[in-house]
């Protein structure tokens, strides 16, 4: 584990460690093995002494010499043999088990400091607690960050000291043998001289290296100890960090919230990374991360859970809600957001990800600069599509409009909302005692009868961006402008949140359902609606402009601004569609031309993206119509 290793990430550094740590176990075992062995010899061989010693008694030409002989290999073999594998289990092997304890002891405490600081609240906090707080996890990291730099150079000097500590006995045992049978030196070539020299020089090689190896460490630990202390601090920076929009991969620690009961929860904190198009976890002690979540096609949003900050939870493509995670600095909760944005429309795939990733938030960013022709803006796009006139039965291509000032399309200062709010019609035909609005999500009967007589049903599933005033609904640029600021507003002011709807399009109106009570939100007259339009870099995006009448008699144009599982040309073609029937209606023969010209189903409705429907997140059910 060199020092080259403590820049790659933790994902690299944690596999490392968990090779080393099992090197070092087997390397604990063997040496014990080992050292039972070399006892046993020196056992043998101090047998031998006093076999020899007993022999010499009877041999008295050679009691001095055997004996002797004898006695000096029973010392050497214990001084080069036993003492040095004695000394590298109980040095080495034990700092290194001890260090291993230290390490662990550490983490430990840096969960709960983290842990700790995690529960704090987020509104009215107590700024001397959370200083307390902080200061308590960075004291807990530096101790972690310590701790972890002495394992890990215990385990590099292991490397090291194991080739040399596995060599010195054999050379111990090599070198007694031969001085024991000196006398015998005919019987040795010079080559094994040579051997042994050239072992010893490689001995010595392999101590030089630790020792520069050693003081590298030493070097990059001074360095990573004299660091500023706001390194270890949790959302040090949080007035204004500087975050990445354009990430295609993150990794790094979250909390996991976990349910353990029906009202009860418990959070985990994890390390988790992407890979391609899935968000990975990675267990402590576990040497691979495994699959958590298919981020294609799904959306994350901020979220309030259980008093804590910096929450965010990923939504699934059919809008079932996933997991909730909890980062641990602004940063970070808005960089995994930003991420997992990027990794949801598919960006991994591209020739140029990073390219892809920085044009796609481009729209955001030109929120600075104000563009005031759309002309110079657009003029290499092709022409937007054409929308009847309902009043007149004309067409008026986009074209003629001419080119406006952005002034011309939308007030300057024009506020945005970004949530659904039921219309104050909804309130009135309530009140005069029309069609009631069932409080359980049921309709009546009337509300079904319509759906059924149309003869164009099609849902897409859709995210509400915002929606704002316009004055004018002559061209499709006023949809881009409303795009731009309503993506420019969401990115100023850091707003991730996102309203679910299902967006039925038939051939009288458009409605927002919501997926899980089936109770409609909003809904328009198609008739109303005089401008549609999908972005032209970004096909997930749609929007269209409707046309009201005020109770004073006023009149007033609104812009939606929605992102979609599909592309948006489909829901443009169905509401383009769904026009044209509202025209053919007025004429039997040019309504009998129509039907003919698109597909039906076996009740007589129009049929749309039958092909690829399932995989562009549209929602179908008997047969090959999708209906609500």
């Amino acid at each position: 584990m060199t020092s080259a290793s403590f820049g790659s990430g933790p994902l690299r550094t944690r596999s490392l460690l968990s090779v080393f740590e099992e090197d070092a176990g087997t390397l604990t075992e063997y040496t014990n093995q080992l050292l039972q062995a070399m006892q046993r010899v020196y056992g043998a061989q101090n047998e031998m002494c006093l076999a020899t010693q007993q022999l010499s008694k009877q041999l008295l030409a050679y009691e001095k010499q055997l004996n002797i002989l004898h006695s000096e290999l029973a010392k050497q073999l214990a001084d080069t043999m036993v003492l040095p594998i004695i000394q590298f289990r109980e040095k080495d092997l034990t700092e290194v088990s001890t260090l291993k304890d230290l390490f662990g002891l550490a983490s430990n405490e840096h969960d709960v400091s983290m842990a700790k600081y995690s529960r704090l609240p987020k509104r009215k906090e107590n700024e001397k607690l959370k200083a307390e707080v902080a200061k308590e996890v960075a004291n807990a990291r530096r101790k972690q960050h310590l701790s972890s730099l002495q394992y890990y150079c215990a385990l590099n000097a292991l490397q090291y000291r194991k080739r040399v500590a596995m060599m010195e006995p054999m050379l111990g045992y090599t070198r007694g043998q031969i001085n024991f049978f000196k006398k015998g030196a005919e019987m040795f070539s010079k080559r094994m001289d040579r051997f042994l020299s050239s072992v010893s020089d490689m001995v010595q090689s392999i101590q030089g290296e630790l020792d520069a190896e050693t003081e590298k460490m030493r070097v990059s630990q001074q360095d990573l100890i004299a660091v500023n202390e706001s390194v270890y601090t949790p959302d040090s920076d949080v007035t204004s960090p500087a975050i990445n929009r354009n990430l295609i991969q993150k990794a790094g620690y979250l909390n996991l919230r976990n349910k353990t009961g029906l009202v009860t929860t418990t959070w985990e904190r994890l390390y988790f990374f992407t890979q391609g198009g899935n968000l990975m976890c990675q267990p402590r002690g576990a040497v691979a991360g495994g699959l958590i979540q298919d981020l294609d096609n799904c959306s994350v949003m901020a979220v309030d859970c259980e008093d804590r900050r910096y929450c965010f939870q990923i939504t699934t493509p059919t809008g079932k809600a996933g997991i909730t995670l909890q980062a641990e600095s602004k940063k970070e909760y808005e960089e995994w957001i930003s991420a997992i944005n990027n990794i949801s429309r598919q960006i991994y795939l591209t020739d140029n990800p990073e390219a892809a990733a920085i044009k796609l938030n481009q729209t955001a960013l030109q929120a600075v600069t104000p563009i005031t022709s759309f002309g110079k803006k657009h003029e290499v796009h092709h022409p937007s599509q054409n929308v009847k006139n309902t009043e007149n039965d004309k067409i008026i291509p986009s074209e003629s409009a001419g080119i406006q000032d952005s002034a011309q399309l939308i007030a300057p200062g024009t506020p945005i909302q970004f949530d659904i709010v039921l219309p104050a019609t909804e309130f009135l035909d309530q009140n005069r005692g029309g069609r009631r609005a069932n409080p359980f999500g049921e309709s009546e009967d009337s509300s079904k009868d319509e759906v059924e007589d149309s003869l164009l049903q099609q849902m897409f599933v859709v995210r509400f961006l915002g929606s704002m005033a316009v004055q004018s609904d002559n061209t499709s640029e006023v949809i881009y402008e409303a795009m731009r600021q309503v993506l420019a507003a969401r990115a100023i002011h850091n707003i991730f949140r996102m309203t679910e709807s299902h967006l039925m399009v038939t051939s009288k109106n458009l409605r927002l359902i919501d997926p899980q009570t089936q109770v409609t939100r909003t809904s328009f007259e198609l008739a109303t609606v005089t401008q549609f339009a999908a972005h032209r870099d970004n096909r997930r995006l749609v929007g269209f402009v409707v046309h009201l009448s005020e109770t004073l008699g006023e009149e007033s144009m609104s812009a939606y601004v929605f992102e979609s599982n599909t592309e948006g040309e489909k829901i443009c073609y169905a509401i383009s569609l769904g026009k044209e029937i509202i025209e053919a209606q007025k004429d039997p023969e040019a309504l009998a031309q129509l039907m003919k010209s698109v597909p039906l189903t076996n009740d007589g409705k129009f049929m749309l993206l039958n092909d690829q429907a399932e995989e562009d997140g549209t929602i179908h059910e008997e047969g090959e119509e999708s209906e609500a």
